[in-house]
């Protein structure tokens, strides 16, 4: 009976496998249903309705994101973006982390913005030395941000005032 197993362990490692075979299945359902959902109307928005835009350089994937925003906010980008090169004419775009981000070459990235539920919350990441201040707190002392909901009117002068006051400041290098 040499090289053969005893029925009550052959019967256990027929169990193991089984149970093992279900939780592989249970894993791989898991991650479907956890993984981002192409849309018939649109591109893959994340959590809160972030599009999801493969990180690139340039002004294609920042008009990308712009497009996929969804409801009001891609009016609100399209100004946002207008503003931005109106007030920097020379800013370089980029898509970082699903997030629209603007910087100066060889400097680094002074601002992005992000779609969350129900307002675009737009980073200066050296908001602490922009005057005035801008209203929101952050984790990282040297930001500031700005909260965008769909009824308020930003100030367009303010808001440009900040652009280029963040643009002369050294920028964030990821």
């Amino acid at each position: 009976m040499a090289g053969t197993l005893p029925k009550k362990t052959a019967a256990k490692k027929t169990a193991t496998k089984k149970t093992a075979a279900k939780q592989a299945v249970a894993k791989q359902a898991a991650a479907r249903k956890a993984a981002p959902k192409p849309s018939a109307t649109g591109p893959v928005l994340l959590t809160g309705g972030n599009p999801q835009i493969p990180k690139g350089d340039g002004d294609a994937p920042v008009q990308a994101y712009i497009a996929a925003m969804p409801g009001w906010k891609s009016e609100r980008g399209r100004r946002l973006d207008a503003l931005i090169m109106r007030s920097v004419p020379n800013a370089r775009k980029g898509v970082r982390w699903n997030s629209p981000f603007y910087g100066i070459e060889g400097q680094g990235w002074f601002l992005g913005f992000h779609c969350l539920t129900k307002y675009i919350k737009v980073a200066f990441f050296r908001g602490r030395a922009l005057r005035p201040l801008p209203p929101g707190p952050s984790k990282d002392p040297n930001t500031r941000y700005l909260d965008i909901y769909e009824h308020d009117e930003f100030d367009e002068d303010l808001l440009a005032s900040w652009v280029r006051q963040a643009s002369e400041q050294p920028g964030w290098i990821p």
